[in-house]
């Protein structure tokens, strides 16, 4: 499992998630990821998504599913950045069975920053990369 991650997540896997398959149904691994998701963008900006003028927007997403899950489990997913560039920010997600001891998935984003006052994309805030580089001193 990933040591240090930008953000984690550890979620139980409830009966209702799974499907007529008998695991957990594939939409269900995407809102993990969003959640998770969702910590990185709060942590970037110091605070509630709707109250920033200049806020992280999920531009693009792709997964990639590995193993099925089933109930009972716990899943842990890490969100981490794997590039930035001048305009955008490259995430991915992995995403962990607890009950497995294995990678199940891997979700990669692109996210964008979003002036939410004049409804148009803004570039990344100077403040964000400050953060990030304190964090991934490779990647800028």
């Amino acid at each position: 499992m990933e040591e240090k991650s930008i953000v984690s997540l550890d979620v139980m896997v409830h009966w209702g998630d799974m499907d007529a398959m008998r695991h957990v149904n594939n939409i269900i691994y995407l809102k993990w990821v969003e959640s998770t998701r969702l910590l990185f963008f709060e942590k970037l900006i110091k605070g509630p998504i709707g109250e920033a003028e200049i806020s992280p927007i999920l531009a693009w997403s792709d997964i990639k599913y590995i193993a099925p899950v089933v109930y009972p489990d716990t899943v842990s997913i890490h969100f981490d950045l794997v590039k930035i560039d001048e305009d955008r920010l490259h995430g991915q997600a992995k995403l962990y069975s607890k009950a497995q001891q294995r990678l199940v998935a891997i979700s990669n984003n692109t996210l964008k920053a979003y002036n939410t006052r004049l409804l148009k994309k803004a570039a990344l805030p100077s403040q964000w990369l400050k953060i990030l580089k304190d964090f991934y001193p490779d990647l800028i």
